[in-house]
């Protein structure tokens, strides 16, 4: 369950040529579309509130554009670990008729509610200038035995 920001305040977004730059990142097995300033509610995470960490995304996209898994190396989520909460309250009853069987057992969800910072693409790879061809001294040969 994402909780999204108000579209109206842009500043929160990062701008990319063709729209707002999102990323699809995993965490505890699920997978979540976020942008920038998101608050993202996941399974509990084992780091303290206020602790920040990186993570690899495996989708990265804006607007009508997407970069797939291959072409990803580099690009990191930036996230905060806002506060450690409880979800709401399950309660699971079974019951079997005409026995004196009933069992009521119950529980709360351990969660992590964490804000995205910052989405970073990876730079563009330089391409390597050519090296300027050296010449190499002609080989002399042997004469042949006789």
């Amino acid at each position: 369950m994402a909780l999204k920001p108000d579209k109206s305040d842009e500043t929160r977004n990062v701008k990319h040529e063709t729209g707002v730059l999102y990323a699809v990142i995993d965490i505890g097995g699920k997978q979540y579309r976020v942008e920038k300033g998101d608050d993202v509610i996941v399974d509990r995470l084992d780091l303290a509130e206020g602790k920040t960490m990186s993570l690899k995304p495996v989708l990265l996209g804006g607007g009508k554009s997407a970069v797939t898994a291959a072409e990803l190396k580099g690009a990191r989520v930036k996230a905060r670990v806002e506060e450690h909460l409880l979800g709401k309250k399950i309660r699971v009853f079974k019951y079997k008729p005409k026995t004196t069987y009933k069992r009521t057992r119950g529980h709360r969800s351990r969660l992590s509610r964490i804000t995205i910072q910052s989405i970073a693409a990876a730079a563009p790879k330089k391409k390597a200038e050519p090296k300027a061809e050296v010449e190499k001294p002609a080989k002399l040969e042997k004469p042949a035995k006789a």
